[in-house]
Protein backbone atom coordinates (compact mmCIF):
# COMPACT_ATOMS: atom_id res chain seq x y z
CA UNK A 1 0.00 0.00 0.00
CA UNK A 2 1.25 3.82 -1.14
CA UNK A 3 1.71 6.17 1.82
CA UNK A 4 1.64 9.71 2.06
CA UNK A 5 5.67 9.11 1.72
CA UNK A 6 6.03 8.84 -1.88
CA UNK A 7 9.56 9.42 -3.34
CA UNK A 8 9.72 12.87 -4.08
CA UNK A 9 11.13 12.23 -7.80
CA UNK A 10 7.67 9.66 -8.24
CA UNK A 11 5.79 10.64 -11.18
CA UNK A 12 2.93 9.84 -9.42
CA UNK A 13 3.06 12.88 -7.60
CA UNK A 14 3.57 16.47 -8.47
CA UNK A 15 2.85 19.68 -7.04
CA UNK A 16 -0.13 21.54 -9.38
CA UNK A 17 1.09 25.25 -9.92
CA UNK A 18 -2.85 25.82 -10.32
CA UNK A 19 -3.57 24.91 -6.95
CA UNK A 20 -0.53 24.46 -4.85
CA UNK A 21 -1.45 20.99 -3.75
CA UNK A 22 0.07 17.69 -4.40
CA UNK A 23 -1.69 15.62 -6.49
CA UNK A 24 -1.31 11.82 -6.38
CA UNK A 25 -2.60 9.57 -9.39
CA UNK A 26 -3.46 6.39 -7.86
CA UNK A 27 -3.71 3.51 -10.38
CA UNK A 28 -5.17 -0.18 -11.08
CA UNK A 29 -4.28 -1.72 -8.00
CA UNK A 30 -3.45 0.61 -5.71
CA UNK A 31 -4.32 2.06 -2.32
CA UNK A 32 -3.13 5.47 -0.89
CA UNK A 33 -4.18 6.97 2.81
CA UNK A 34 -3.10 10.48 3.64
CA UNK A 35 -3.98 12.92 6.07
CA UNK A 36 -2.20 15.67 4.44
CA UNK A 37 -4.25 18.80 3.89
CA UNK A 38 -2.03 19.71 0.74
CA UNK A 39 -2.57 16.38 -0.81
CA UNK A 40 -5.40 15.50 -3.51
CA UNK A 41 -5.90 11.92 -4.60
CA UNK A 42 -6.61 11.86 -8.72
CA UNK A 43 -7.47 8.58 -10.95
CA UNK A 44 -9.55 8.05 -13.79
CA UNK A 45 -11.68 5.32 -13.74
CA UNK A 46 -14.22 3.53 -16.39
CA UNK A 47 -15.29 0.26 -15.16
CA UNK A 48 -13.26 0.25 -12.32
CA UNK A 49 -14.42 1.77 -8.98
CA UNK A 50 -12.45 3.81 -6.67
CA UNK A 51 -13.39 3.80 -3.17
CA UNK A 52 -13.04 6.65 -1.04
CA UNK A 53 -12.96 6.50 2.43
CA UNK A 54 -12.06 8.51 5.41
CA UNK A 55 -12.37 9.37 9.46
CA UNK A 56 -13.55 13.14 9.90
CA UNK A 57 -12.85 12.93 13.12
CA UNK A 58 -8.97 11.87 12.85
CA UNK A 59 -8.86 13.84 9.71
CA UNK A 60 -7.77 11.20 7.59
CA UNK A 61 -8.60 9.29 4.43
CA UNK A 62 -7.82 7.46 1.28
CA UNK A 63 -8.39 5.73 -1.87
CA UNK A 64 -8.04 2.55 -3.58
CA UNK A 65 -8.59 1.76 -7.78
CA UNK A 66 -9.88 -1.81 -8.39
CA UNK A 67 -10.53 -3.33 -11.52
CA UNK A 68 -12.62 -6.27 -10.97
CA UNK A 69 -15.42 -6.98 -8.32
CA UNK A 70 -13.64 -10.84 -7.65
CA UNK A 71 -10.71 -13.17 -8.35
CA UNK A 72 -7.49 -13.40 -7.90
CA UNK A 73 -6.98 -13.73 -4.48
CA UNK A 74 -4.21 -11.08 -2.38
CA UNK A 75 -4.40 -9.17 -5.30
CA UNK A 76 -5.06 -5.47 -4.95
CA UNK A 77 -6.54 -5.23 -8.66
CA UNK A 78 -9.27 -6.85 -6.96
CA UNK A 79 -12.51 -5.54 -5.11
CA UNK A 80 -12.20 -7.69 -1.25
CA UNK A 81 -8.48 -6.95 -1.40
CA UNK A 82 -8.17 -3.24 -2.18
CA UNK A 83 -11.11 -2.58 0.29
CA UNK A 84 -9.71 -4.65 3.34
CA UNK A 85 -6.18 -2.58 2.13
CA UNK A 86 -7.93 0.71 2.19
CA UNK A 87 -9.22 -0.16 5.76
CA UNK A 88 -6.69 -1.43 7.17
CA UNK A 89 -4.51 1.19 5.93
CA UNK A 90 -6.82 4.19 7.55
CA UNK A 91 -6.94 1.94 10.97
CA UNK A 92 -3.01 1.72 11.00
CA UNK A 93 -2.92 5.50 10.70
CA UNK A 94 -5.22 6.08 13.79
CA UNK A 95 -8.64 6.06 12.13
CA UNK A 96 -11.42 4.65 13.97
CA UNK A 97 -13.95 1.87 12.35
CA UNK A 98 -16.63 3.46 13.58
CA UNK A 99 -16.64 6.50 12.03
CA UNK A 100 -15.73 5.75 8.61
CA UNK A 101 -17.44 6.95 5.73
CA UNK A 102 -17.33 6.26 2.27
CA UNK A 103 -17.79 7.78 -1.10
CA UNK A 104 -18.22 5.30 -4.28
CA UNK A 105 -17.16 5.98 -8.04
CA UNK A 106 -16.63 4.10 -11.38
CA UNK A 107 -18.29 1.30 -12.58
CA UNK A 108 -19.34 2.60 -15.74
CA UNK A 109 -20.51 0.63 -18.86
CA UNK A 110 -18.20 2.33 -20.76
CA UNK A 111 -17.95 -0.10 -24.04
CA UNK A 112 -21.38 -1.12 -25.71
CA UNK A 113 -21.66 -4.70 -26.46
CA UNK A 114 -19.92 -5.86 -23.41
CA UNK A 115 -20.97 -7.59 -20.20
CA UNK A 116 -21.54 -4.67 -17.71
CA UNK A 117 -18.37 -5.44 -15.63
CA UNK A 118 -18.79 -1.75 -14.25
CA UNK A 119 -22.52 -2.58 -13.11
CA UNK A 120 -21.01 -5.63 -11.16
CA UNK A 121 -18.31 -4.30 -9.40
CA UNK A 122 -20.42 -1.19 -8.42
CA UNK A 123 -22.94 -3.91 -6.61
CA UNK A 124 -20.00 -5.38 -5.09
CA UNK A 125 -18.37 -2.08 -3.91
CA UNK A 126 -22.04 -1.15 -2.36
CA UNK A 127 -22.59 -4.72 -0.78
CA UNK A 128 -19.24 -4.26 0.74
CA UNK A 129 -19.88 -1.14 2.79
CA UNK A 130 -23.17 -2.01 3.88
CA UNK A 131 -21.78 -5.63 5.39
CA UNK A 132 -18.96 -3.92 6.86
CA UNK A 133 -21.53 -1.22 8.48
CA UNK A 134 -19.66 1.76 6.60
CA UNK A 135 -21.87 4.47 5.42
CA UNK A 136 -22.21 5.51 1.71
CA UNK A 137 -22.59 9.45 1.98
CA UNK A 138 -21.63 10.08 -1.74
CA UNK A 139 -20.07 9.46 -5.07
CA UNK A 140 -21.13 8.40 -8.68
CA UNK A 141 -21.58 4.89 -9.92
CA UNK A 142 -22.87 3.27 -13.22
CA UNK A 143 -23.46 5.06 -16.15
CA UNK A 144 -21.89 5.42 -18.94
CA UNK A 145 -19.08 8.10 -19.02
CA UNK A 146 -15.86 7.57 -17.84
CA UNK A 147 -14.21 10.03 -15.53
CA UNK A 148 -11.48 11.12 -13.51
CA UNK A 149 -12.07 11.36 -9.52
CA UNK A 150 -10.24 14.50 -7.65
CA UNK A 151 -10.49 13.39 -3.62
CA UNK A 152 -9.33 15.14 -0.88
CA UNK A 153 -9.07 12.85 1.58
CA UNK A 154 -8.64 15.24 5.11
CA UNK A 155 -11.85 17.51 4.04
CA UNK A 156 -13.52 14.23 2.01
CA UNK A 157 -14.35 17.09 -0.60
CA UNK A 158 -14.84 15.20 -3.57
CA UNK A 159 -14.80 15.97 -7.67
CA UNK A 160 -15.68 14.25 -10.60
CA UNK A 161 -14.82 15.61 -14.28
CA UNK A 162 -16.62 13.62 -17.26
CA UNK A 163 -13.75 12.09 -19.61
CA UNK A 164 -14.22 12.03 -23.35
CA UNK A 165 -12.82 9.02 -24.87
CA UNK A 166 -14.68 6.48 -22.94
CA UNK A 167 -13.49 3.66 -25.42
CA UNK A 168 -10.09 4.00 -25.46
CA UNK A 169 -10.04 4.00 -21.26
CA UNK A 170 -11.98 0.69 -21.66
CA UNK A 171 -9.51 -1.19 -23.89
CA UNK A 172 -6.89 -0.25 -21.29
CA UNK A 173 -8.76 -1.73 -18.53
CA UNK A 174 -9.49 -4.91 -20.42
CA UNK A 175 -6.11 -5.35 -21.21
CA UNK A 176 -5.16 -5.56 -17.66
CA UNK A 177 -7.44 -8.17 -17.14
CA UNK A 178 -6.17 -11.99 -18.17
CA UNK A 179 -7.51 -13.86 -19.93
CA UNK A 180 -10.39 -15.85 -18.36
CA UNK A 181 -10.53 -13.41 -15.34
CA UNK A 182 -13.40 -11.14 -16.31
CA UNK A 183 -16.24 -13.92 -16.69
CA UNK A 184 -18.07 -13.52 -20.15
CA UNK A 185 -15.48 -10.82 -21.50
CA UNK A 186 -14.18 -11.42 -24.94
CA UNK A 187 -11.88 -9.57 -26.74
CA UNK A 188 -11.89 -9.80 -31.05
Amino acid sequence: MRTAALAADDPRRFLNPQDGCWHVQVTQGETYVSGDAGEILTTILGSCIAACIRDPVARLGGMNHFLLAHGGQGDARYGVHAMEMLINGLLARGASRIRLEAKLFGGAKVMAGLSDIGHANAAFAEAFLEAEGIPLVGGHLRGVAARRIQYWPVSGRARQLAMPGGDALAARELAAVRPGEAGDVELF
